[in-house]
C-alpha cells in the first residue's frame, strides 16, 4: 500500500465550515493526521468535536494576525509542531466589475489573500525552522480564467496563486512545500442553496465529466499535495474541475 506519510502528523486547517473545509478535516483525519480546526465561529468546535478526540478547535478571524498567532499557538500546545497547513478561507462578492464599490473590492481581497498571508507567515516560519512542512491553499479556476460577476474574487485568487509560487521558492531551501488546489464548480451546501435543480443540471452538463465536484473531490487533492506522494511537488496549482477549463472553444460534434 502507498504510504501517505500523514499518520501522526499535525494538520492545521483554516476555514473548516461546511463544504470544502470540513471535507479536508475529515480526509486528513482519515489519513491519520491530528487536526486543528480554525474558524471564525462555532464551526471550529463542531468540526473538531466530530473527530472524536483527534481534533482541537481554534476560534478567530483569519484576517487578524493576532488571532492567527493565538490559534496556531493553541494548536501547537495541543498537538505539537504543525506539519501541514491548509487554508480554505475565502468568499466571493458578486457584481459586475464596473458596479463594485470600494468596500466590496477590499472585502474580496481581505477574505481571500489576507488569511493565507497570515497563516503562511506564522506557520511558515515554524516550518522553516523545523526544516519540513507542506502548505496547501484553496485557489479557484476563477483566478485562471475569466470570473464574470465575481471579478474581484477572481483577481484575488490569481494573487493567491502568485503568492503560492513565490512562497514555494522562498521556502524550498528549508524543506517546506507550498501548493494550491483550484476547484471548479463544487456542490457545497452554499452552492446547492444558490442553484435550483435546473441550474445544477445545466452546470453539470457543461462539464466534460458530467457532474459538479463534491467537497470530497477537492479534499482528496488537498491530501495528495499535503502527503509524501507529492514530496517533489511545489509551487504548483492543481486544477480539479472535471475538465471544465480545458474544453475546446468550438463545437466538437462530428
Amino acid at each position: 500500500m502507498l504510504d501517505l506519510g500523514l499518520h501522526g502528523k499535525h494538520a492545521f486547517v483554516a476555514g473548516v465550515g461546511s463544504g470544502i473545509g470540513s471535507a479536508c478535516v475529515r480526509a486528513l483525519s482519515e489519513a491519520g493526521a491530528r487536526v486543528s480546526c480554525f474558524d471564525l465561529d462555532g464551526e471550529a468546535s463542531r468540526t473538531a468535536a466530530a473527530l472524536a478526540g483527534n481534533g482541537v478547535a481554534c476560534t478567530g478571524d483569519g484576517r487578524r494576525l493576532a488571532d492567527v498567532r493565538a490559534a496556531i499557538g493553541t494548536a501547537v500546545e495541543t498537538h505539537g509542531p504543525v506539519d501541514v497547513v491548509v487554508d480554505v478561507i475565502g468568499e466571493a462578492r458578486w457584481g459586475h466589475v464596473l458596479d463594485l464599490d470600494d468596500d466590496t473590492w477590499d472585502d474580496s481581497f481581505d477574505l481571500v489573500l489576507r488569511p493565507f498571508f497570515n497563516v503562511a507567515r506564522v506557520a511558515g516560519k515554524d516550518m522553516a525552522a523545523q526544516g519540513s512542512g507542506a502548505i496547501v491553499a484553496i485557489a479557484s479556476v476563477s483566478g485562471l480564467r475569466s470570473a464574470p460577476r465575481h471579478g474581484a474574487y477572481g483577481a484575488a485568487k490569481a494573487g493567491l496563486m502568485a503568492l503560492v509560487r513565490t512562497l514555494a521558492v522562498e521556502l524550498a531551501a528549508n524543506g517546506v512545500r507550498v501548493n494550491a488546489v483550484a476547484p471548479g464548480a463544487v456542490l457545497t451546501p452554499r452552492v446547492f442553496e444558490m442553484m435550483d435543480e435546473a441550474r445544477r443540471a445545466e452546470s453539470a452538463a457543461s462539464i466534460p465529466l458530467g457532474r459538479l465536484a463534491t467537497p470530497d473531490d477537492i479534499a482528496r487533492a488537498v491530501v495528495f499535495l499535503a502527503s509524501d506522494l507529492a514530496s517533489y511537488v511545489t509551487g504548483q496549482t492543481l486544477v480539479v474541475d472535471g475538465g471544465a477549463t480545458v474544453q475546446f472553444p468550438l463545437s466538437t460534434r462530428a
